[in-house]
């Protein structure tokens, strides 16, 4: 209950705008004396890497700043070329409102770089979808499932490019469907 009274509404705003309604890290486990982060981190991660190794980029709101609800769909489109400019590996990851995974049928808790079967538009770009029912077959291996209620993204980014380490890669907006 104390960390409620501490963050008040930090939670919401824990990190520095990243571009189209998504929060980053910056310091990640580095926090000094910033004891909000902390607490925020705390709270919410069970974990943090260094900033040079991993950077997450975070929503818990759609493109017009409604809350992410698992009974609508959205999608999380990468333009060809620009998703997250990475050494290691990226993921758009879903967790629920206890900032747990998901429990699904399909065992399915992030997409990215590591999963074989991702389709891609014919343009080469990635159309990723998050939401309590399936996209339908033909986008179901691009589907995130989610909770009925609320839940977040995170866009968890390893060993990044200068896009990445220093700020400049902005994420796509989270569209509803």
């Amino acid at each position: 209950m104390g960390w409620r009274v501490l963050l008040g509404g930090h939670r919401r705003g824990n990190g520095r705008p990243a571009g189209n309604g998504w929060n980053r890290s910056t310091n990640n486990a580095q926090f000094g004396v910033d004891y909000f982060d902390r607490t925020g981190t705390a709270r919410s991660n069970m974990f943090d890497n260094r900033p040079t190794e991993t950077q997450y980029y975070y929503t818990d709101n759609d493109a017009t700043g409604a809350p992410l609800l698992g009974g609508k769909a959205y999608k999380v489109s990468f333009p060809a070329g620009q998703e997250p400019p990475v050494k290691g590996f990226w993921s758009l990851t879903l967790y629920n409102d206890k900032h747990l995974f998901h429990p699904n049928e399909l065992k399915r808790y992030s997409l990215g770089t590591k999963n074989q079967n991702l389709m891609r538009n014919s343009d080469g770009s990635l159309t990723l979808y998050a939401g309590a029912r399936s996209p339908g077959p033909e986008d179901e291996s691009n589907w995130l499932p989610a909770p009925n209620g609320p839940f977040s993204l995170y866009i968890r980014a390893y060993w990044g490019e200068p896009g990445i380490t220093e700020g400049t890669w902005k994420p796509p907006a989270v569209e509803v469907l």
